[in-house]
């Protein structure tokens, strides 16, 4: 892993094995951290700076579209939100690689959206290498109040997620899961 050449913030970008404390890579989630605490702590009557916030921290925010505080994120410039899209109290997404959030898709309290991921094999781990997996959240999905989605996870339109369910593994559209891990329990109309 060591013997290429680009610079980790060029590996993560590209879905390859890095190294997190990377001192680019620690200045873009300062800037990060900077910006959601900002967020965190701003009148929440001033809608238009809190909008122009998120414009400045995230990859896109769409209109119509809100995140209620706290939120927290990694680095914030590799995740979309969709149109008319709601993410509830205490959304953490941890954007090490692609969060997609579709239009109209709503976000329960304490939703958490991991794309990291960690080599199981100590001496990797123990040097500190990390990789990531993209998160797709299809149209119209609803994810209950503490709903985890692990890394790589896809989750298709109009799919409902019920409250504390761990998504490992995709899910398709048009369907109601629960559980830890989720299974789908039914089909949508």
């Amino acid at each position: 892993m060591a013997d290429d050449q680009r610079s980790m913030r060029d590996r993560m970008l590209a879905g390859d094995p890095y190294i997190a404390d990377d001192p680019q890579l620690a200045a873009d989630s300062t800037r990060a951290q900077s910006l959601t605490h900002r967020y965190n702590t701003m009148d929440p009557t001033d809608g238009a700076a809190r909008r122009a916030l998120l414009e400045e921290l995230l990859d896109a925010f769409g209109p119509g579209s809100e995140i209620r505080p706290p939120f927290h994120c990694d680095y914030g410039y590799r995740t979309t939100v969709g149109s008319r899209t709601f993410a509830n109290f205490g959304l953490v997404c941890l954007d090490v690689a692609r969060v997609t959030i579709g239009d109209d898709v709503q976000l329960g309290p304490r939703v958490q959206l991991l794309t990291a991921t960690h080599p199981v094999e100590p001496g990797p781990r123990r040097d500190k290498w990390e990789s990531a997996e993209p998160i797709v959240i299809g149209d119209n999905v609803w994810l209950g109040g503490g709903v985890i989605v692990c890394p790589g996870v896809t989750i298709g339109a109009n799919t409902v997620v019920g409250a504390g369910s761990v998504v490992t593994r995709d899910l398709p559209a048009d369907v109601v899961a629960v559980g830890s891990p989720a299974r789908v329990v039914r089909s949508l109309g």
